[in-house]
């Protein structure tokens, strides 16, 4: 009965902080689809040379650094130190996403290693507590859910403190770099900066919603395994 309970609050919660956060990802893509914007964006330098403007820019010239034209994502790599730069080299909104993997680069070094690791060891905690509810091998059911509330509370602090502090400052990092090389006029760049405001007024919320979506599904799963087996 109080896995029913958790299931119902679980899914309440979804419905109403998606309302509250105005989650829509097609929302986000359709401020994003900008031609004008990307025709001004056409006249920077490529993505990788522009990547290595805001490294030096923020003294770090350690990062290795890869195109991937078959990712949708752009993603730095804490392990490895790289950062991976995705199929978006006709948006206007690579000058802010290439601004956005460099931060992450630069920020400390301890939540960056913790942040990997523990985000394993969660993902892996919720795949055998899963496998031994399906098997019924797992006793304590609830003790074991409390366990992962714990652990999903610690997993949303580090990677929203991370995503946050890199989306507020990519904006102003972003700026600083049009204004610097001179590449558009002082218009266009109001312009540019203007479309990354639109963006990140509906994408920052986003971003924080959909990693407490994706855990209260976790949530949802295992509750739903527990009311089956």
């Amino acid at each position: 009965m109080e896995f029913i309970i958790i299931a119902m609050i679980s899914i309440i919660c979804i419905l109403v902080l998606g309302y509250i956060f105005d989650y829509n990802k097609k929302k986000i893509k359709h401020i994003a689809d900008d031609k004008e914007l990307d025709e001004l964006a056409k006249k920077y330098p490529k993505n990788i040379e522009m990547c290595k403007y805001y490294l030096k820019k923020l003294n770090n010239g350690k990062v290795k650094i890869e195109e991937n034209t078959d990712s949708e994502a752009s993603l730095y790599i804490a392990i490895t130190d790289k950062i991976s730069i995705a199929n978006i080299s006709n948006t206007y909104t690579r000058i802010q996403t290439i601004a956005h993997e460099c931060l992450h680069s630069v920020q400390d070094r301890k939540i960056l290693m913790f942040n990997f690791i523990f985000s394993n060891i969660y993902i892996l905690y919720f795949i055998v507590i899963c496998i031994l509810g399906l098997f019924k091998v797992l006793p304590y059911k609830m003790m074991f859910l409390t366990i992962f509330l714990i652990l999903s509370l610690i997993y949303y602090v580090v990677r929203i403190y991370l995503e946050n502090d890199a989306m507020i400052k990519a904006r102003y990092l972003a700026k600083d770099y049009m204004e610097e090389v001179k590449i558009s006029t002082e218009q266009e760049v109001k312009s540019i900066v203007a479309g990354f405001d639109k963006i990140n007024q509906v994408g920052i919320k986003c971003v924080n919603y959909s990693f407490f979506l994706n855990i209260m599904i976790k949530v949802l799963v295992f509750s739903l395994i527990c009311i089956i087996r």
